[in-house]
């Protein structure tokens, strides 16, 4: 553990916040020894900060850029990538090590490391660590990223097609750890399916699906 906060960059005082910010729900299904309501915290403290460091780094961007910048900086892929560059795959406490490596389990776990610092310390400690592991990711030079949907809408009214239409086929996993698949279909003839740990994930990965379908 004082190898990983090395890393984090963050010393905890409570040593505990870190064990269980690590526990996966295989592991033990007690809440208050899982990372699950960590989670939840780190979540929220997270969106928060990105939208703190997007007001003041873009003053010229309207809502809807700063938006779809935020989407891209919390969503699960992005969260995963960051906790894979800080080795915390390597520290995950789950039944197996394909637990550990899966993207939104590491995705939980970036966050529930946010929410044990905010608690162990304070918000200006979590903002700090998002801010160091965050920045790189943020292109000042760049406009932003239109999301997937955005693009495919665009594609659909530039084809004179109706808005693309989605559907939640399938819902698995446990209620803590859902994996909903939606699927969204052109002209009822081709059609695409994208996974994700809520249903704008999985809508916006059907989308970019069906835009590498389309070309």
């Amino acid at each position: 553990m004082e190898k990983l906060q090395q890393i984090l960059q963050y010393h905890f005082k409570n040593q505990r916040l870190l064990q269980q910010a690590l526990t996966h729900s295989s592991v033990t299904g007690n809440e208050h020894r899982n990372y699950e309501r960590l989670e939840f915290l780190g979540d929220r403290v997270l969106g928060m900060t990105m939208a703190h460091l997007l007001y003041n780094m873009f003053p010229n961007d309207r809502e809807g850029d700063l938006a779809q910048r935020h989407v891209k900086l919390v969503r699960a892929a992005t969260v995963a990538e960051v906790a894979k560059k800080l080795h915390i795959d390597d520290y995950i406490i789950a039944k197996d090590k394909e637990t550990a490596q899966r993207v939104n389990v590491l995705c939980d776990v970036g966050e529930a490391i946010i929410g044990a610092i905010y608690i162990d310390s304070n918000i200006e400690e979590a903002i700090a660590f998002v801010e160091r592991n965050w920045r790189d990711m943020i292109d000042k030079d760049s406009g932003s990223e239109k999301d997937f949907k955005t693009r495919l809408q665009e594609e659909f009214h530039s084809r004179k097609l109706p808005s693309p239409t989605y559907e939640v086929v399938s819902k698995s996993g446990s209620e803590h750890e859902p994996i909903f698949c939606v699927k969204v279909v052109m002209n009822d003839k081709l059609s695409a399916c994208g996974e994700g740990k809520n249903k704008k994930e999985a809508e916006q990965r059907a989308a970019e699906n069906l835009l590498k379908i389309i070309g």
